[in-house]
């Protein structure tokens, strides 16, 4: 199975992102991927008042084009994630989308952590503009390959891809928008456990550079193995990356090495109270 993860350096202009990524998408269908995954808020990065102009529903241009697109080259397409309006809600939610190579949506899921942190000299308070989700969210590929779908901040909470390999992830997607300093020292090594102890392949689609309201981002793009090992990483600009995922391997490392079979859940408790 050939995928492909594309990395952009999205601006506040909706129709020119789309443009970029409408072209990268192309090339990595001819490259031969048959899933592709864009990045987070690949429709628009800036200021609130940006964001919100390039806010949309679920039945908007955009994933009209992510429709279109996908049914036009016949692949699934993750169209990484667009700030969502939701009905009679003040804010937005920020939504990844899989699209079928027959241009139904074949899944929704809105992040569920928000990235309130203070990073690299920048304050981020996406819970002012976003609201957060409470679903996990599992799909399926054309070919039958169980998808985990999950957003950039996710990438920090072990549970959630715990869950979704459970449920039978074999592949987990990672649209992010990670910023310089993070993805510089966090971003290889969280991607590379989140394969290894989940035993799943990480397809993970990062933004690049800098982008307006001072935001930057470190791109690196990724492409990890069920091993840990990275199958692909970006260069610093825009672009895609292509990997071959060979499902049979993954079969055979969670045959020799079952970690997911020898979990004991009946031994393990949540505290009550967790503290920061």
């Amino acid at each position: 199975m050939r995928v492909a993860a594309v990395q952009l350096s999205s601006g506040a202009d909706r129709l020119a992102n789309l443009a970029v990524a409408e072209r990268l998408v192309r090339a990595a269908a001819a490259d031969g991927a048959s899933l592709i995954v864009l990045p987070e808020k690949w429709t628009a990065m800036g200021s609130e008042q940006e964001l919100r102009a390039a806010a949309e529903p679920l039945d908007g241009e955009t994933l009209a084009w992510a429709r279109e697109l996908a049914r036009e080259l016949a692949v699934d397409l993750i169209a990484g994630s667009i700030l969502e309006c939701l009905p009679d809600q003040e804010k937005l939610a920020n939504t990844s989308v899989h699209v079928d190579p027959q241009g139904e949506i074949r899944a929704v899921y809105r992040k569920v952590h928000m990235f309130d942190v203070e990073v690299g000299g920048h304050v981020y308070r996406e819970s002012e503009l976003e609201q957060a989700g409470d679903e996990i969210v599992l799909s399926r590929a054309a070919g039958g390959e169980e998808l985990g779908l999950s957003i950039c901040y996710d990438l920090r909470f072990p549970e959630l891809y715990r869950i979704l390999a459970v449920l039978g992830a074999r592949i987990l997607l990672v649209p992010a928008a990670f910023t310089l300093a993070t993805t510089r020292d966090h971003w290889e090594v969280l991607l590379r456990a989140r394969a290894i102890e989940n035993q799943a392949f990480v397809i993970a689609a990062n933004q690049f550079g800098r982008h307006p309201a001072g935001q930057e981002s470190g791109g690196r793009s990724m492409i990890v193995d069920p091993w840990g090992v990275v199958l692909a990483q970006a260069p610093d600009g825009v672009g895609h990356i292509l990997a071959e995922l060979d499902l049979d391997r993954q079969l055979q490392t969670r045959t020799s090495l079952p970690s997911l079979a020898n979990r004991r859940p009946s031994a393990y408790r949540w505290p009550s109270e967790v503290h920061a």
